[in-house]
């Protein structure tokens, strides 16, 4: 006799019945183990981290630019939470005249972050395919495929840029408890947005707007939590180590807050086929 699966187990169907929303997780769980999804999420985070040291050396090259002839800027830098970033903010403490401009430095780093960039958007596709159950001969090109991925950098990095600002402006002192309802809502509103564009723009299934709702708010309201729970974990971290731990923590802590999120959003897009699954007619018993 073969063993049940672990979510047929009788316990576990108990609280399913009486836990709807645990029962969709369970369900999406399963989902994310029977299509191996945890592969694509840590391709996507491992692309995604490989992206980010290119960009240093963009923010580096155009940071140079910015503070060359300008000590008065370059003295207001250091004394921002900028001088506490690791790598850079030794360097811009130290002399920070040697950070100059590089042109060839920036086209590099930014064509190097772009290739990363278009990679993990390329697994992010595959993954939402798979989650889809996509056959493969109605899958895109490999040139309509990176298009794809242009889309979907533009969209997950404008909103990532968006809501790390709005969770910066929350966890900063000061604020109104109103004001900073209202930040958070607006950077989940931002999150939950940008991911329901990407489960149906970057899935060759093309779900409509109601099928990705459900997930992509879920994800979404958990982008916002790792946002702000990581910028002041990583700012105190930084805060109070030595440069070279620093760094280090600084790496180990980026690539498992990347792993997070990447991780999440696929579980939000399982969820989404848990959810259309269930909204299917059950098939007609045979006369």
């Amino acid at each position: 006799m073969t063993e049940p699966r672990w979510t047929e187990h009788q316990r576990l169907i108990d609280i399913r019945h009486r836990w709807p929303a645990l029962n969709t997780f369970i369900l999406a769980a399963d989902r994310f183990r029977l299509h191996r999804t945890s592969r694509h999420s840590a391709l996507v985070a491992h692309y995604t981290f490989m992206s980010l040291f290119p960009l240093t050396l963009v923010f580096t090259a155009v940071l140079g630019f910015v503070l060359d002839g300008n000590p008065d800027l370059q003295r207001r830098i250091i004394d921002s939470a900028l001088g506490s970033a690791p790598v850079i903010g030794p360097q811009l403490e130290a002399d920070p005249t040697r950070l100059t401009g590089n042109l060839p430095v920036l086209v590099i780093g930014l064509l190097t972050t772009l290739w990363a960039g278009l990679r993990a958007f390329n697994v992010l596709q595959t993954a939402l395919d798979d989650i889809a159950d996509v056959p493969l001969a109605r899958r895109p090109s490999l040139l309509k495929v990176r298009t794809r991925s242009l889309l979907g950098v533009l969209i997950l990095g404008s909103a990532q840029i968006g809501g790390a600002v709005l969770a910066t402006l929350v966890g900063t002192g000061g604020v109104p408890v109103l004001s900073r309802l209202l930040l958070l809502a607006g950077s989940i509103t931002v999150n939950a947005t940008a991911i329901a564009a990407t489960f149906r723009y970057l899935c060759s299934a093309r779900p409509g707007w109601g099928a990705v709702r459900p997930g992509a708010i879920a994800a979404g309201l958990s982008f916002s939590v790792l946002q702000l729970v990581g910028t002041s974990l990583v700012a105190r971290a930084i805060a109070h180590a030595s440069p070279v731990y620093g760094a280090f923590a600084s790496v180990i802590g980026l690539m498992t807050w990347l792993s997070l999120h990447a991780w999440v959003l696929l579980l939000g897009a399982e969820m989404n086929g848990v959810l259309i699954i269930r909204r299917q007619p059950e098939p007609a018993e045979p006369m």
